[in-house]
């Protein structure tokens, strides 16, 4: 049997996640799933939503970030992180089960 190590989340993230919930006067998790499409095969979908009951639910900071069951897989050891740069500010996915990925950042291969 092989252990499936859950994505992390930086406390970068659910740092930036606490600001938007607050500027929102809201409480919604970070969804981070995976889909197919994009450029390369996959392509990542994160979007504040409402936690599910089969949902992984990551907390840090009073926050949630939620993982469907289906994206788990393909998110085994990613790390969950904000990073601003001169192209602007976004939550981005460190996956070391892709194979590839696009420039665009969101779209990736395995």
């Amino acid at each position: 049997m092989t252990l499936t190590l859950p994505p992390t989340v930086t406390e970068r993230a659910f740092k930036r996640l606490a600001e938007i919930n607050a500027e929102a006067g809201e409480e919604k998790a970070l969804r981070v799933a995976v889909e197919g499409g994009g450029c390369s095969g996959f392509q990542y979908d994160i979007r504040l939503d409402e936690p599910d009951t089969d949902d992984l639910i990551l907390e840090g900071k009073g926050q949630k970030v939620v993982v469907d069951a289906v994206s788990l897989p393909f998110l085994e050891n990613a790390v969950i992180d904000f990073t601003e740069e001169l192209i602007g500010a976004r939550f981005t996915i460190e996956n070391p089960n892709a194979s590839s990925s696009c420039g665009c950042g969101t779209s990736f291969s395995m």
